[in-house]
């Protein structure tokens, strides 16, 4: 009687274990297909951030080059799951860098998106809060961190980002830089980033780019980088 209730067991737990892997199969698929990344809305209209940063700057920079991470980080994860699927672990690997940088321009852009308010309405002014005491503590005070800030993204060679982040290690916060659209992972958590890109500025700004650094303080969300902190 064990032994024939030992095998209906094990025959039934083969059983549950193939549908298990076939209803797994179709989570997966299923979870892919919902999962891919979509341009998110922003809170203001295009030309909320005026004069800091024009609204036809806004819509292209949203509309166009954000969009385009989009789609083409999609694109890239559909292939690298059809590799996977093959076992395909070369054309794995090949396709890192386009997951790494596309991937990078969505998230980088949503918390940027986030980072700016208008000037009558959250956006500007200085930190406060839990905040303010991290970068008086790293850089003395607001006015020493802005300029150390700046002269970071006027130092950027070609593409990337500035950002104040969080060092988790230490609690402290640090301004770093990172090329083309890397994002902050690892042992950083991203506070504030902003973007110092040509197509962040050039219509507007031209080759006057510390201008447009100069600027966006105006539309800093503070209560956003204050919610990231904690």
């Amino acid at each position: 009687m064990s032994t024939a209730l030992y095998r209906t067991s094990t025959a039934a737990r083969s059983a549950l274990r193939a549908t298990a892997g076939k209803r797994a199969a179709s989570v997966a698929s299923t979870t892919f297909v919902r999962g891919k990344a979509t341009l998110p809305d922003l809170p203001y209209d295009y030309g909320a951030l005026e004069p800091a940063i024009s609204g036809k700057i806004m819509e292209l920079h949203h509309k166009n080059h954000h969009q385009t991470y989009v789609n083409s980080f999609n694109a890239a994860s559909e292939q690298i799951a059809t590799a996977e699927q093959k076992g395909d672990i070369q054309a794995q690997i090949a396709l890192q860098p386009v997951i790494n940088f596309h991937g990078g321009g969505h998230v980088n852009h949503t918390l940027f998106w986030e980072n700016l308010a208008p000037s009558k309405k959250d956006g500007g002014g200085e930190p406060s809060g839990n905040v303010k005491t991290a970068i008086n503590s790293s850089y003395g005070d607001f006015s020493n961190f802005k300029t150390k800030f700046n002269a970071a993204l006027a130092g950027i060679q070609g593409s990337g980002w500035a950002w104040l982040v969080r060092n988790n290690e230490t609690g402290n916060v640090e301004i770093r830089t990172y090329a083309n659209q890397d994002p902050v992972v690892g042992k950083y958590t991203p506070l504030l980033g902003i973007d110092a890109w040509e197509h962040a500025y050039y219509l507007q700004y031209q080759n006057r780019k510390a201008e447009y650094f100069s600027a966006i303080w105006d539309v800093i969300n503070w209560g956003v980088v204050e919610k990231r902190l904690k």
